[in-house]
């Protein structure tokens, strides 16, 4: 096993307390070691910075990348410590496995509903007699992992703990069909009317519109002679539908980080003029190139609370706006996002707010 890799995070954080990685992954390699698994066929989910992957490249082991930001921060600690992975070696999550897995890793995420999908499908490709490694940091501990696990595993056993890690350790896969990965829901607004939304696990807000894109929707800003809007950090699209619903005549582009968050747009938006982007940046796009940008941007990563990512986002949208071009974006007012604001657009101003969220408009 390669041992004193340079493992940096992607994005760059000026956090210090951040890293890219924590003891649950020392403690999957670890046993990954001990018990002489290095040079098994290796698969690999949630690795959000490919220190996992890094350290088993030698095992050619397959990483089911969800996040565009999670496949550039593998490749990028790969070119840094001078190794390579096979061609065919990176999947998505609605690829399918090969068969004859002997190895699971799964970094456990924060959606117990995506941990369940990723079950589902370790379970149908893992041999009988493989191992599937679950790691996770004790204080996020939850009853349902163990729940989602014994559904698809028949022997289900947890580690001791280890620098406040632990692991669970699956084996003897159950033959039992898996869910259907889309979860659908109904919505209903006074601009969409009554639709289904349907989304993939693992995409922000599951089986609901959380209250500030709810509250949002009032705010939009779309009007008819708005031609190109960007819905950022798009999630299931509810912010595109509305805005289509609006203009049905404007190009419309969705994009979100999340694999799986674009893949749920294209199910709930089916329109003509609409474009669908999985890219953590703007940096395919020309400079002032949007009329409108519509925005919940994201904070939350996992278990962390980092903002740095949003306002690394501001930026990008500054820039493919189009001079007197406008960026409507909410949030928790806490977050304080207009000192930021400030610094970048010519004016920005509140537009609507609630004891929580706040609605911004910045101009270019």
């Amino acid at each position: 096993m390669t041992k004193n890799l340079n493992i940096k995070r992607y994005p760059a954080t000026e956090n210090k307390s951040l890293q890219a990685w924590n003891a649950s992954d020392e403690y999957i390699l670890s046993y990954v070691n001990d018990h002489q698994l290095s040079d098994k066929r290796t698969v690999i989910f949630n690795d959000r910075f490919g220190f996992l992957g890094c350290h088993l490249s030698s095992s050619n082991a397959i990483q089911i990348i969800n996040y565009k930001s999670e496949q550039k921060a593998l490749q990028f600690n790969l070119k840094n410590n001078e190794l390579v992975l096979n061609e065919g070696s990176i999947l998505f999550p609605l690829s399918e496995l090969p068969s004859g897995i002997q190895l699971g890793i799964i970094k456990v995420p924060k959606s117990i509903e995506l941990f369940e999908f990723y079950l589902s499908k370790l379970s149908k490709s893992i041999n009988k007699d493989g191992v599937v490694l679950c790691g996770f940091m004790t204080k996020y501990f939850n009853k349902s992992m163990v729940s989602a696990a014994e559904t698809y595993f028949e022997e289900v056993e947890q580690s001791l703990a280890w620098k406040k890690s632990r692991i669970l350790i699956l084996k003897k896969p159950k033959d039992i069909e898996g869910k259907n990965p889309i979860q659908s829901f109904s919505f209903s607004h006074s601009l969409t009317g009554d639709i289904e939304i349907n989304q993939y696990p693992g995409v922000f807000s599951s089986k609901r519109i959380d209250q500030a894109t709810e509250f949002f929707l009032d705010h939009l800003g779309v009007t008819d002679n708005v031609d190109r809007i960007l819905d950022l950090a798009s999630g299931n699209g509810i912010l595109g539908i509305t805005a289509k619903t609006i203009n049905p005549k404007s190009e419309i582009t969705l994009v979100d980080d999340s694999f799986l968050a674009v893949e749920s747009s294209r199910l709930n938006l089916n329109s003509e003029n609409t474009h669908f982007k999985w890219k953590d940046t703007l940096e395919d796009f020309e400079s002032e190139y949007f009329d409108l940008v519509i925005s919940n941007p994201p904070f939350h990563f996992e278990f962390e609370t980092n903002i740095e990512v949003s306002i690394f986002l501001f930026k990008e949208v500054y820039r493919c706006l189009k001079i007197g071009g406008r960026f409507r974006s909410v949030a928790s007012k806490h977050l304080n996002f207009k000192t930021h604001l400030d610094s970048l657009f010519s004016s920005t101003k509140i537009v609507a707010e609630t004891t929580k969220f706040v609605v911004y408009e910045s101009v270019k």
